[in-house]
C-alpha cells in the first residue's frame, strides 16, 4: 500500500548516514545516554498528533510490513499505561512493551520506557527510557529531540553502533510518516 515511499526512505537513509542528524553520547554509571536532533517541514503540533497521539492507528497503516499493531494492554493511554507494539513475524522481535511515563500535549513532550521484549533487553539492558520533544521552528516546521537512556546491566555496555542501528529504523519510519503527512495535508490538523 505505501510501497511508493521506499525510494524516499532509501534517499532519506542515505542522507542520514551522511550525518545529517546530530547525535551525542555520554556514559555515566550504568546509564548510557544518546541524544538525537531532527527537523521537519511539518508543524510541531501536527507531527506530534501523528507520531505520538495516533501512532496506534497510523504506524500499522503506513508501515504494514514492519508493524502489525499497537495496542494499549494496561491503562487508558496516558502516563502509567502499557502499550505493546506487535511486529510482523519475519522480523527478529515479535513485540515490545513500553510504559508511558509522560504525555503532555501542550508542551509536545512524550516519555516512555521499554520494559519488555527484544533480545538485547533480556541480555544487556534493564530498560531503555526515551523522551521526545517537539518545538516550533522559527523558519516553519519543527525541531525535535529524542533522548535515549539505556539502563545497562552490570558488565555490559551499549556501543554507538548498537544505538545507530535502532536510530536508523526510527529515522526511516519518521521519514515515511513525514512523507505521508505532506501528501495528506488534511490529516491530523
Amino acid at each position: 500500500m505505501y510501497i511508493k515511499y521506499l525510494p524516499l526512505l532509501r534517499s532519506s537513509l542515505k542522507k542520514f548516514l551522511q550525518n545529517q542528524v546530530d547525535t551525542t553520547s555520554t556514559l555515566a554509571m550504568a546509564v548510557t545516554t544518546f541524544s538525537s536532533d531532527f527537523t521537519s517541514s511539518i508543524q510541531a503540533a501536527w507531527l506530534f498528533k501523528a507520531l505520538i497521539l495516533d501512532a496506534h492507528n497510523l504506524y500499522p497503516k503506513i508501515t504494514p510490513l514492519a508493524i502489525k499493531s499497537i495496542d494499549t494492554v494496561e491503562g487508558e493511554g496516558g502516563p502509567g499505561s502499557i502499550k505493546q507494539i506487535n511486529f510482523e513475524q519475519d522480523g527478529q522481535m515479535k513485540y515490545v512493551k513500553h510504559r508511558i511515563d509522560a504525555l503532555d500535549e501542550e508542551k509536545m513532550l512524550y516519555a516512555y520506557t521499554l520494559v519488555e521484549g527484544g533480545e538485547a533487553l533480556k541480555e544487556k539492558i534493564h530498560s531503555i527510557s526515551y523522551e521526545m520533544k517537539f518545538e516550533p521552528n522559527p523558519n516553519g516546521g519543527c525541531i525535535g529531540n529524542k533522548i535515549s537512556k539505556y539502563h545497562v546491566k552490570e558488565g555490559f555496555e551499549i556501543k554507538e553502533e548498537e544505538f545507530q542501528e535502532g536510530r536508523l529504523k526510527d529515522f526511516g519510519v519518521f521519514k515515511v510518516i513525514e512523507a505521508f503527512l505532506l501528501e495528506n495535508p488534511n490529516a491530523y490538523v
